[in-house]
């Protein structure tokens, strides 16, 4: 590695990465977001793997619905699962137990430029695609340009808009050219996905959803069939199977995805034998079906996993686009209507917490009135902002207490009224005659025993409210579209957010096609707040950035808030070990596919945690 003799010089292993560095640049191994990496250059693996890990045999997954593309960097169609995490890599590795810390993968080494302007990726001469052709500077430009044009998915416009260009600089050395510094930006076009332009064939990238990608990853497509299942086997030749960032990973010689309508037919499957993992997102499920002789006699483990990760937001996303949802009253009575202590008690098992935040269970939440530095940056908008913002602390609608209910109805009807609507013959008008109705988009079914309390409390407000399943192609293409009134969504949240906020809440997002930003949020204060969030200088501005920016958003009253778990109940055959050490931040199917294993002899006890 290039890095190599100024290490001896210096004594440098690694060194950490502010948001900008000021320092003289060097290239180095790996970067933390505002602190140093956990793991030195000489590193052997990461913590949560076993490097002895037993390799070969068949990991069996769920997939919901339907696919029809093998290329999941379109717009279109369905993709296959597994496609991003199997079969394409990226210049740069990022540890699980660790905020923000990335590690060199297909570039050994990168330098952030001293004006904070560009970095330098210089690629691992070992780096081979799967038709063993060498993975060189001109691939990762073109991967990045390919996925910047107009045949991509847009969310990769928005999240890497301030790349001015890429620049190849030699064979192995590529570097990206910025518009203007950005805190984050230098690591995260480290996540890029590298592909060969062979793979297209001289077709147009939009136009190769039936073509089996040149794998850069560790698996190659080995079969398909539409719709109904698609396996993956370990390329023999993974060029990067030895390196520290992979020691101990990917160690199942095949990977496959069988496809189920919904997720209560995919449970009867895997009790029946036809899969190995069930990660439950049901409550009622996880206390009432994952039971019977399997589990009592160890043929099936069921475990809840604790994780460290910011939850987020969660909701019943409200259109905003839609006429009768754009005033803030009445989305807040929108809200005022939920129960969620009666469903708690009545449906979850008590098993959740309200969501009250953009970044719920994190240092990064909003409490309290804001004070200090945070009401310093508030004060830069407070002309744009509702008095409540500075004067109230925001919270999610209680039912704890005998009678609430009542009482959020009744502020739900007069925040109504205020607004222009009233109920007339029972069903809720405007002065225009217009009826108040809200049809609820669902693409999962067991969500219609949530929705019906709810629509029942909507109705003593003269609301009424529809729901209904639909499959995943015609899913995807309404919420593509944003056809829908209501939808229920999630907004997972990095404990280092960066420019991922843009594709989520950001107004030039609003009315692009296909981003993450369903509920239409379009506000001037919110785009700024995220470009303070991205551009902060070091940790205590993200975190004060970031509570603003959380206040500003609860406040605009864009979801229903839901609920979260901070753990992850997991189900799965007992043929499976996986490290003592888990890690703090990470999702359980990325956790199970990078790091477990299966047991080498069927009377070797399980490793438990």
């Amino acid at each position: 590695m290039r890095h190599r003799v100024l290490q001896q010089l210096f004594k440098i292993l690694v060194i950490p990465c502010c948001l900008i560095c000021s320092t003289a640049a060097l290239a180095v191994p790996a970067m933390g977001m505002g602190y140093e990496p956990k793991y030195q250059a000489d590193f052997s693996h990461f913590d949560y793997v076993n490097p002895d890990a037993e390799k070969g045999g068949e990991l069996v997954l769920s997939g919901l619905g339907t696919f029809d593309s093998l290329n999941p960097f379109l717009l279109k169609g369905l993709s296959a699962d597994g496609l991003n995490q199997l079969v394409f890599e990226s210049l740069l590795e990022k540890s699980l137990d660790e905020p923000f810390s990335a590690y060199g993968l297909i570039a050994d080494d990168f330098v952030l430029a001293e004006d904070g302007l560009s970095v330098t990726f210089y690629i691992n001469p070992k780096a081979r695609f799967s038709n063993d052709s060498p993975i060189n500077a001109t691939d990762v430009k073109f991967s990045f340009d390919t996925l910047m044009s107009k045949a991509a998915h847009p969310q990769f416009r928005i999240y890497y808009e301030d790349v001015e260009s890429v620049s190849v600089v030699d064979e192995l050395t590529v570097r990206f050219n910025f518009k203007r510094k950005n805190r984050e930006l230098h690591m995260i076009v480290g996540e890029v996905p590298v592909f060969s332009s062979d793979w297209l064939g001289g077709q147009d990238f939009a136009q190769t959803d039936d073509v089996r990608p040149i794998s850069s990853g560790p698996y190659i497509v080995d079969q398909y069939e539409r719709g109904k299942y698609i396996r993956y086997k370990r390329n023999p030749d993974y060029w990067a199977a030895d390196l520290p960032v992979r020691k101990g990973m990917y160690n199942f010689g095949r990977v496959t995805y069988k496809y189920y309508k919904d997720s209560a037919i995919a449970l009867e499957a895997f009790k029946a034998g036809e899969f190995d993992f069930f990660f439950e997102n049901y409550s009622k499920r996880w206390a009432r079906s994952h039971v019977g002789p399997k589990y009592d006699s160890g043929e099936i483990i069921k475990k809840e996993l604790k994780h460290s990760n910011n939850a987020g937001m969660q909701g019943f996303a409200i259109n905003t686009r839609r006429d009768r949802f754009r005033d803030v009253r009445v989305r807040r009575a929108l809200s005022l209507a939920y129960d969620f202590a009666w469903a708690n008690d009545h449906l979850f098992y008590n098993q959740y917490v309200r969501c009250d935040s953009y970044f719920s269970n994190s240092e990064l939440a909003a409490s309290g009135l804001p004070e200090g530095e945070e009401l310093a940056l508030l004060d830069n908008f407070r002309e744009q902002l509702p008095e409540d913002v500075f004067t109230r602390e925001w919270q999610p609608s209680s039912t704890e207490e005998k009678g609430a209910l009542r009482e959020n109805l009744k502020q739900a009807r007069d925040l109504l009224e205020q607004a222009g609507w009233s109920v007339q013959d029972g069903v809720l008008k405007n002065d225009k005659g217009v009826v108040f109705n809200i049809d609820v988009l669902l693409v999962q079914k067991g969500f219609d025993r949530i929705l019906a309390p709810y629509a029942r409390n909507l109705k003593k407000l003269g609301i009424e409210m529809s729901y209904r399943t639909v499959d995943s192609s015609l899913y995807k293409r309404r919420i593509d579209t944003y056809d829908f009134d209501m939808v229920v969504t999630s907004f997972p949240a990095s404990v280092s957010p960066g420019n991922e906020l843009k594709h989520r809440f950001h107004s030039q997002s609003a009315d692009t096609t296909g981003t993450s930003n369903l509920p239409g949020i379009a506000d001037p204060v919110v785009d700024a707040l995220i470009e303070r969030v991205i551009n902060a200088e070091d940790r205590r501005q993200l975190i004060i950035a970031s509570r603003v920016l959380d206040r500003v958003l609860l406040f605009g009253e864009y979801l229903v808030p839901n609920w979260y778990i901070d753990k992850h109940r997991i189900a799965y055959r007992n043929k499976f070990a996986y490290p003592q050490t888990l890690p703090l931040y990470y999702d359980p199917i990325t956790w199970l596919i990078k790091t477990w294993w299966i047991k080498p002899a069927a009377t070797k006890t399980l490793r438990e945690l």
